[in-house]
Parts: structure tokens; C-alpha cells; sequence
């Protein structure tokens, strides 16, 4: 199937940044993706105040600014796009300081879209989710898949539930195709400044593994999730459900610590501390308990809410993705994160 029109939410972030790019040039690890071809008219999204300079030379990109909090933005986005294909990557994961911005875009911007989308006569709507709407795995070896009960972690997993009900919603009543893909833990070149602090943090000894370090992590390589996000465009399996896109294999965070700690070492020659942040196990439910009391009075630390899932198994299993979408992971950890690192090298990061 030929996507001739592609619009995308949040395109001036990190994964939206990376799927404008997909969408124009292809997946150089998969360049026979499924015979998808490029659109020819790429609609970009850019927020108030976003940096637009790394999609602006992007061929056949054009940027729109507006606001999905923002109905009439949004109209002016979304006319003339019939039988378009609509990618909503837009959200906030980490509110500056008050959890009311995670319901007022995650939710009602989700809503807005939607309804824009609708009316413009747009085909499919490929919505970015999270595993937050289904907490932590139930134990050792348990893995979120499809059949997988809601069970939100926080206001962030509860907005992002409440959005995938939008999505599932629009999709019954047949007014639009809809799909939903379910990203873990993403990484990849082009990453924020948290993403930095973690592998300056590793590098240092700093970055905490609470307990024993063997609780299991999916992960997400940029590429592989912009790879399931353009067959979750174009398959006809996918509409009207949820798909887990991760790298192939869960990874214990002991292996994610240490994969970043040989990179450094091994692949571009940095001293990297002998030394690890070991926190004892007790840490992860006081953070969480701090976590739901600053949350509970309406207020948000990204420390504080990273923390508290830094002992927790949160991993998911591919085998849906793989089997009715051709879902092929091709990086894994350690290429992913020598990508990641030499690109923040090359823009003068201080890791």
C-alpha cells in the first residue's frame, strides 16, 4: 500500500524527528521494508516554541506549526488530507512540574486529533503509546503481549489508557482505520538531554541499579520502532488493535548498565568508573510511595518517578508484531547504543 500523505504530531521530538526521516529516506537496516513506499507530501506538526532545524532540510517535509491542544491548529494541519495516513507521536511523558499537562495533551490533544483527522477524511490513524497503561510485569519471566489487562502505572500510564480508549473508539465506530503501537523504553541518535545524563551517569559509576540489578527491561531501538510504525501504517492486520514493538529480547539492567559501560570503554576509548551505584532493594517502594504522594497533590518529579520503576520488570513480548505484521527487529543493544553515543558525540555531548 502506497502512503501518499503522512502527517505527524510531534515531529520536532526525538522519535518524530526519526519517523519524518523513515517516511523520507527509508530504514537503512531495512531497505526492502515490505515494498513501503515514501510519501509524497510529509506534514510535520511543530509545537510552540519547538526547534524545527533538524526536519527542515528533510526532502518533502513540510512544517506546520500548531498545537494538538489546539483545535484550529490542527484543522489547518489536517486539510486536504484524505486517505492520509496520520502518525500521532506528540505527548508528554515527563510534565515540567504538574500532572495536569498529561491529561490535557496526552488525552484531549489525542481527542482532537482524532476528530481533525476525521473530518479531513484521513485513512489510518497510527497512534504512539506506551507500556505505562500496563504497569509492571506480574513476575519473573512475565511479559506484556497483546491479551495483556490494563493496569496503569501513575497519571502518565492512566492518560495514555484513556487515549488508547479514543483510538479503539474511533476505530469501532469505522469513521477512520486506527492502530496502536506500544513502545517501551526507546533509545537511538537524536536523543534529549536525559538520555545523555544516563550514559554520563553510567560513565561515572552514578546511574543506580536498585536491588540486584536482574529485573528485565524491554528496550526499543529508534529504528526498529520507526520500522513497526510504518507496517502499523500500512498492513491491514493492524487496524483495530495494539501492537508491542520493542527490540527482539528483553534485557536485565544489568545488561543495559553494562552494555554502556563496554561501548564507552571498548568502542570509543572513554574511562569509564570501576564503580556502580548499587542502591539495597528497599529504595524501590519508598520512591514509589514518595512518587504516588507528590502525584496524589497533583505534582510530578521526573527523578523521583524514574526511580520508583528502576527495580520493576517491565517487558514485553514481539511475537504478535512479528507474526501479523512482519515485525523483524534488525539492532540490537549494543549496536543501538554505539549509534547513540557516537551521535551524541559528534554534537559535542558531555557524556
Amino acid at each position: 500500500m502506497k502512503v501518499r500523505c503522512a502527517l505527524v504530531t510531534g515531529a520536532a521530538g526525538w522519535l518524530g524527528t526519526h519517523l519524518v526521516r523513515a517516511l523520507s529516506g527509508g530504514l537503512p537496516d531495512t531497505p526492502s521494508l515490505a515494498g513501503i513506499d515514501g510519501p509524497n507530501d510529509i506534514r510535520c506538526l511543530v509545537g510552540p516554541g519547538d526547534d524545527e532545524t533538524r526536519i527542515a532540510g528533510i526532502p518533502r517535509a513540510r512544517i506546520f506549526r500548531g498545537d494538538v491542544t489546539r483545535p484550529a491548529s490542527l484543522a489547518e494541519f489536517c486539510a486536504g488530507a484524505r486517505d492520509a495516513v496520520v502518525f500521532h507521536c506528540a505527548g508528554v511523558i515527563h510534565p515540567s512540574l504538574f500532572t495536569a499537562a498529561l491529561h490535557r495533551v496526552n488525552v484531549d490533544g489525542t481527542a482532537n486529533l482524532l476528530r481533525s483527522a476525521i473530518d479531513a477524511g484521513a485513512r489510518r490513524f497510527v497512534h504512539v503509546s506506551s507500556n505505562s497503561p500496563f504497569g509492571f510485569n506480574a513476575g519473573l519471566g512475565d511479559r506484556f503481549d497483546e491479551s495483556s489487562p490494563y493496569a496503569p502505572y501513575r497519571a502518565y500510564g492512566r492518560t495514555k489508557r484513556a487515549a488508547e480508549d479514543l483510538v479503539f473508539e474511533a476505530s469501532a465506530s469505522g469513521r477512520i482505520e486506527a492502530t496502536i503501537v506500544r513502545p517501551p523504553w526507546f533509545y537511538g541518535p537524536g536523543q534529549p538531554a536525559r538520555q545523555t545524563l544516563f550514559f554520563r551517569m553510567v560513565r561515572e559509576g552514578r546511574f543506580p541499579i536498585v536491588g540486584d540489578g536482574g529485573n528485565f527491561r524491554s528496550m526499543a531501538y529508534l529504528d526498529n520502532l520507526c520500522q513497526g510504525l510504518l507496517l502499523a501504517a500500512v498492513r491491514d492486520a493492524a487496524t483495530g488493535r495494539a501492537w508491542w514493538i520493542a527490540d527482539r529480547r528483553p534485557y536485565p539492567m544489568t545488561e543495559i548498565v553494562g552494555t554502556v559501560e563496554t561501548v564507552l570503554r571498548e568502542d570509543f576509548g572513554l574511562a569509564v568508573s570501576d564503580r556502580r551505584l548499587t542502591l539495597p532493594g528497599f529504595i524501590g517502594p519508598v520512591a514509589r510511595a514518595a512518587d504516588a504522594t507528590l502525584q496524589a497533590l497533583g505534582l510530578y518529579s521526573q527523578k523521583v518517578h524514574v526511580l520508583s520503576e528502576m527495580d520493576r520488570d517491565i517487558a514485553c513480548a514481539i511475537d504478535g508484531a512479528a507474526a501479523a505484521l512482519g515485525y523483524d527487529p534488525r539492532v540490537e543493544l549494543r549496536e543501538g547504543m554505539r549509534r547513540s553515543i557516537r551521535w551524541a558525540l559528534d554534537h559535542g555531548a558531555r557524556i
